[in-house]
């Protein structure tokens, strides 16, 4: 163990395990020696492998595990999201991770507080909040992966949170766990009175420390200055000056403590609110030195954010798509401030702009002030500030890893300071280090590429912080950590920051509430002066697809499997793990069990549930799509089945017609036996078939009416002509037969188009073409491209050479062939289609129903999430998008192969969609997935389309 404590464990692990089976299912104990090195990453340079993984779904749950660990003297680590990046969120012990059971949210008092469970992402409390105009404090820029354990745990602040809303100042109220097992509920009267009975040494500690800190004079004052600027390194001190109260002391150290004193399991906040209107400028200046005079001028007008990125940062992002083209011709020492001023109205708005231009009255830049309101060129702005710490990433070179570290100045020396930290890094050969930050609080970020398997390199990076927390701690007197949180990266530090005093303060808290130093040791506070030197996370070359992974873990919101078995970020952690073991010489006992596990556990938890559905890719702040790595495998590993795909392939009309007779043959057995038998008897089928033979679920419909489109007529004087090409799902499935109302999509497309006055025209030998989806999502990629070059010229024939627009019927079909068919060619999703053109031409009458809505993740990839839900709100009186639920799981035929993906995906759909009549989406199979695991039936949102419009002019 090189977690600090006492004395060892009194248990062994397995001994552990046994006691936690009496309350947590063995799912919800993880043993495998893969999965705990997994689940154990987090978005820092460090690793540590944890000896077991908790998931503890209830409070009773949680307490039971604390008090065995603390009983088996088991040190032990809370963690969330994991996007950490100080290495808070590691450990060899028992890793505790709270995520299903924790996602509890209620606004209250009409937005002005909001009561959220440590697993709440932060951003979906916001949409919570978006109604009233209102939003939490602290918006971190990772706030759409973080999760609010973490945020309070680190008091994260972020981008316009400053030191006034972040959740130590935001704060109503906090329930906890404590080492003992204890619950303080500080909003639950009963609670607090207990509390006091209970633990009145602990609280008599604290308050003894407190007044203590109010008669040191030279202590409280240094403790001030200290959170005047922003501040995450160690214990927040403050709270000993701000409150006399213990439980309102503990209340607020529990805040930035980094699960070091207790685990938070509720947190009510006060909200701050949230202006509608926003403006922003980004404003360039000639230099360094410039820049922050005139973040200095801006500091009292009343700016919601200045954010401050200099030339090597500027240099990074500038050929990225959509950077605007200058950022190329801006001189070498140009710096520029992104100013973003937010407002309730816009002559307050114009008021706020006018006070920055005569802030700025003097200071030179180099081209003139111009405010934008325009979303699209605000939203490039904020792009190029947060491209700037991936975009280190995505060019760094292999087997090193990128370092953020997060300073604060007093802003009056923001100036001198910046000189000071730009020429440490270039006294120790740190040339391509970037600089930016929230320089309104004089908050800055250095980035750097850093690798440690060179012969000297972990000792210039020693050499780098010593210099880097002399100059800021000492010389400056800031913060090493302004919001990052201390973790294990800046422990060795603390006492340089602080001083002995305050040090030996910070160590007497952890004593009065963790005497064994059981939790999260060695995060916080250290004796190691070496901590952040060690256990370095190894970085190998594993496939380009994912080198440029940083293990941010942005993508894991939205993997469908990410509570199954690996979310991306953890398929490529042991995409990595088997590149290194590879290459050993002298394998540990540790690698040899993660060798043999690979070739026992890896192929289902890496390939085999993974949707490959790509969203992953529109979370990654450097853009991989870690579906593009597993396909990848499967091509490799399915070398041998290529002639099987080719005569599958070149036979698929009538593939597609014994899938209609199998249909046919199913809804027959159906009726015969009923639901319950024949999925008994399918459920064994797939079980003894080792999964080949795919399970039947109630939601597959009947059989597709193949000849409606032998009926197509191409008629009519002034129609204008589409290509109609129906997805393989479509030409196959037909309607549910459990809604007497449903039709097949084929049929609906067909009536809308021609209601629309659309003449449609088939392509030849629709029966025998595909996109090539299915093949190519089994790494049968020779046979996908096959197929995708068939349909590519059947299309130009029907389109006249792409002067017709061609209607896909399903979103991943239309994306599937994007990259493989000729530039001329005019697709058009579904989605787009019908908000874009079937519209303007339909007279809408919205149906009363309540609709609810899942946008495929081919849609979500595409860019047209708010069209999709703009379409359903257009055609239904009162529209549903359930939380959290990005993908179905279903991707192609996992729902039938795996169904346990799809299951897992969905567990919580069910109870968001209640009071709705049926769903809409744009896939077939998703659809079908969506229908198993709600409770309603889910159509085509064209057909919801159909049902709520008439032609133009119909009821004229």
């Amino acid at each position: 163990m090189t977690a600090i404590s006492t004395t060892p464990p009194s248990i062994s692990m397995d001994s552990l395990v046994e006691r936690l089976k009496q309350h947590l299912p063995d799912a919800r104990l993880v043993t495998d020696p893969l999965r705990r090195l997994a689940y154990g990453t987090d978005a820092s340079f460090y690793r540590l492998v944890p000896s077991l993984v908790v998931r503890p779904q209830t409070e009773q749950e949680l307490r039971f595990v604390v008090e065995a660990c603390r009983e088996g003297h088991w040190p032990m680590t809370f963690r969330a999201a994991g996007t950490s990046l100080s290495g808070q969120a590691i450990t060899d012990g028992v890793l505790i991770q709270l995520g299903r059971g924790w996602r509890g949210a209620e606004v209250l008092d009409n937005g002005a507080r909001i009561d959220l469970q440590p697993a709440v992402i932060g951003a979906r409390a916001n949409e919570l909040l978006a109604p009233f105009d209102r939003k939490i404090g602290p918006d971190p820029a990772s706030i759409a992966s973080c999760m609010i354990g973490g945020i309070a745990a680190n008091n994260a602040s972020g981008m316009c949170c400053g030191t006034a809303q972040n959740t130590y100042m935001t704060l109503d109220s906090i329930r906890v766990v404590l080492l003992d097992g204890a619950v303080l509920d500080t909003a639950d009267t009963a609670s607090v009175e207990a509390f006091r009975k209970s633990h009145a040494v602990l609280l008599d500690g604290l308050e003894r420390l407190a007044a203590g800190v109010r008669t040191d004079v030279e202590l409280a004052k240094r403790i001030r200055h200290k959170y005047r600027l922003k501040n995450t390194t160690g214990y927040a001190l403050n709270s000993l000056l701000d409150y006399r109260d213990g439980v309102d002391i503990l209340a607020h150290l529990m805040i930035g403590s980094e699960g070091t004193l207790g685990c938070i399991t509720r947190i009510t906040y006060h909200t701050v609110p949230e202006p509608p209107r926003r403006a922003a400028a980004m404003i360039f200046f000639p230099d360094l030195g410039s820049a922050c005079r005139a973040t200095i001028a801006l500091k009292g007008t009343g700016v919601a954010a200045v954010e401050l990125m200099d030339r090597a940062g500027l240099r990074a992002v500038e050929r990225q798509p959509g950077m605007p083209e200058h950022l190329r011709d801006l001189p070498s020492g140009a710096t520029a401030l992104l100013v973003d001023v937010r407002e309730q109205d816009g002559d307050t708005l114009a008021a706020r702009i006018d006070d920055v231009n005569q802030a700025l009255e003097g200071i030179m830049t180099l081209e003139p002030v111009t405010f934008t309101e325009d979303p699209v060129s605000y939203a490039l702005y904020w792009k190029v500030r947060k491209g700037l710490f991936p975009a280190v990433g995505a060019v760094r070179d292999l087997g090193t890893t990128v370092i953020i570290e997060d300073v604060a100045f007093p802003i009056e020396r923001l100036e001198e300071g910046v000189a000071a930290l730009t020429a440490a890094f270039k006294r120790h050969g740190y040339d391509d280090a970037l600089l930016f930050g929230h320089a309104l609080e004089g908050n800055l970020h250095f980035v750097f590429p850093q690798g440690f398997e060179r012969a000297g390199e972990k000792e210039r990076y020693q050499a780098l912080m010593a210099d880097v927390a002399q100059l800021v701690a000492v010389e400056f007197g800031g913060s090493l950590k302004a919001e990052h949180g201390t973790g294990r990266n800046m422990a060795p530090f603390v006492e340089l920051e602080w001083g002995k005093e305050a040090y030996d303060l910070m160590w007497q808290i952890k004593a009065l509430f963790d005497a064994d130093h059981l939790l999260n040791p060695e995060v916080m506070l250290t004796r190691n002066p070496t901590l952040h030197l060690e256990n370095l996370k190894p970085l190998p070359e594993a496939d380009a697809i994912v080198d440029r992974c940083i293990e941010c873990g942005f993508c894991e919101a939205v993997c469908p499997s990410r509570e199954l078995t690996l979310t991306p970020r953890q398929r490529i952690v042991l995409a990595r793990e088997r590149a290194r073991l590879a290459n050993l010489e002298q394998p540990t006992d540790a690698d040899r069990e993660r060798s043999e596990a690979f070739g026992r556990t890896a192929l289902y938890d890496i390939d085999t549930s993974c949707a490959a559905d790509g969203m992953c890719g529109t979370r990654c702040p450097v853009g991989i799509n870690t579906g593009e790595l597993v396909l990848a495998m499967r091509e490799e590993r399915h070398v041998g089945k290529q002639q099987l795909a080719r005569r599958i392939g070149r036979h698929f009309s009538g593939v597609t017609r014994v899938a209609r007779s199998g249909l046919r043959g199913a809804s027959v057995a159906r009726a015969v036996i009923g639901d319950r038998l024949m999925a008994t008897a399918s459920q064994g089928l797939h079980r003894v078939s080792n999964k080949r033979i795919p399970q039947w679920i109630p939601s597959i419909p009947a059989a597709a009416p193949i000849r409606v489109l032998s009926s197509v007529a191409q008629v009519g004087e002034g129609r204008d002509p589409v290509v109609y090409f129906p997805s393989c799902a479509t030409r196959v499935f037909g309607a549910d037969k459990r809604d007497s109302s449903a039709r097949a999509v084929m049929e609906v497309v067909l009536a809308l188009l021609d209601k629309a006055g659309y003449d449609v025209i088939i392509p030849e030998m629709p029966g025998h073409l595909c996109c090539g989806m299915p093949f190519s999502s089994k790494g049968m990629v020779n046979e996908a491209t096959h197929k995708a070059r068939e349909l590519n010229r059947e299309l130009l024939a029907a389109s006249h050479n792409g002067r017709v627009p061609i209607l896909f019927d399903t979103s991943p079909c239309s994306q599937q062939v994007e990259q493989h068919l000729d530039a001329r060619l005019k697709i058009q999703e579904p989605v787009a289609f019908a908000h874009d053109y079937l519209l303007p031409r339909l007279d809408i009458a919205p149906v009363e129903s309540k609709v609810a809505v899942h946008v495929t993740c081919s849609s979500h990839r595409k860019g047209l999430t708010e069209a999709f839900i703009a379409l359903a709100r257009a055609c239904a009186k009162d529209v549903v998008v359930p939380e959290d639920i990005s993908c179905c799981g279903f991707a192609g035929d996992k729902g039938l192969r795996v169904p346990e993906l799809t299951a897992s995906s969905l567990q919580d759909l069910a109870g968001q969609v209640v009071g709705c009549e049926f769903g809409v989406s744009n896939s077939r199979t998703c659809e079908m997935g969506m229908t198993e695991h709600s409770g309603l039936t889910y159509h085509s949102i064209l057909e919801l389309l159909d049902r709520a419009s008439q032609p133009r002019g119909a009821n004229s």
